[in-house]
C-alpha cells in the first residue's frame, strides 16, 4: 500500500513491514532499490524530471525525514516514518543473521574503514565482502567490482541525489540484491558524527538536533522544509 504525497507514491510500512518487503527484495531476482526519501529530496525531484523519475520506479520508498510524514498527514494521510539509518542496521543484523554477503561504497576512506571496522565488531558474523569509499570518476569501475564480489545488500552513502542515481543505473548491470540509499549513517556508524539524544530520535528532531550542532546545515534545511510543508497545505486548498 502506498500514499501519494506531491506527486510521488510513499510506502506505507511499519518499520516491521518495511523489514519484511526488504528481505522479500533480498530474496528476489534484480536488483531492487530503496529510496529513504526527506523534502530536499523532493526538492530535486521537482528540479529534475529524471531525478523524479528514479523515485517513481524505485521497489521501495520510505518516509525517512520527519517533515515528510507531517506532509503526509497535512494531506488526510498517516504514514509511519522510517528512519535511514535504523532501517539500514536492522538489515544488516538479518544479514549477518542468514549470512546474506554485504557491500557498502560511500563516505570518505577513513570514514568507511572505520565504521566497517565498528559494525563488523558490533554485529556478529557480519560478512562485508566488499567496500570503497564514495569518491571515484568511474562508476563502471565499481559495478564490476561489486558484480564479481555478488553482494546481496549493499548500502550506498553518497548523498543524494548521487547515491539514487547510483543505485538505478546498477540496476541494469549487478547481480541480484537490494541496494539502499543511506546518506549520511556511514559518518554516525564510524564515529566522526555523534547521533542525536534518543529523545530527539522518538520525537523525529534528529535533523534540529544536527543543525544546532552543525549550523552550516541551516541553509540546507530552510527555506526547504518549510516550503515543503506550505507545498502540502496548498496541495489541500488549505492556503
Amino acid at each position: 500500500m502506498s500514499v501519494e504525497l506531491l506527486g510521488l507514491n510513499i510506502d506505507d510500512y511499519t518499520f516491521e513491514e518495511a523489514i519484511t518487503t526488504a528481505k522479500s527484495f533480498i530474496d528476489g531476482q534484480k536488483v531492487c532499490q530503496v529510496v529513504t526519501i526527506n523534502p530536499e529530496m523532493y526538492q530535486s525531484a521537482e528540479q529534475d524530471p529524471n531525478f523524479a523519475q528514479i523515485i517513481k520506479e524505485a521497489e521501495m520508498v520510505i518516509p525517512d525525514g520527519i517533515g515528510v510524514k507531517i506532509a503526509a498527514r497535512i494531506t488526510g494521510n498517516s504514514i509511519d516514518r522510517i528512519p535511514g539509518i535504523d532501517f539500514a542496521r536492522r538489515l544488516l543484523q538479518e544479514a549477518s543473521a542468514n549470512s546474506i554477503p554485504v557491500a557498502i561504497v560511500g563516505a570518505k576512506e577513513e570514514v568507511i574503514t572505520k565504521a566497517v571496522e565498528n559494525l563488523q565488531k558490533q554485529i556478529n558474523g557480519l560478512n562485508i565482502v566488499y567496500y570503497h569509499n564514495g569518491y571515484f570518476n568511474n562508476d563502471e569501475e565499481i559495478y564490476h567490482e561489486l558484480k564479481a564480489k555478488s553482494p546481496k545488500l549493499i548500502l550506498i552513502a553518497m548523498g543524494s541525489p548521487r547515491q539514487e542515481q547510483f543505485i538505478y543505473n546498477a540496476k541494469k548491470i549487478l547481480n541480484p540484491a537490494l541496494m539502499v540509499g543511506i546518506g549520511g549513517s556511514l559518518d554516525v556508524w564510524s564515529g566522526t558524527v555523534k547521533r542525536a539524544p534518543k529523545i530527539f530520535q522518538v520525537l523525529g528532531l534528529e535533523w534540529l538536533y544536527r543543525t544546532v550542532c552543525q549550523p552550516s546545515r541551516f541553509k540546507r534545511i530552510f527555506p526547504t522544509l518549510p516550503l515543503f510543508l506550505l507545498k502540502a497545505l496548498n496541495s489541500r486548498g488549505k492556503i
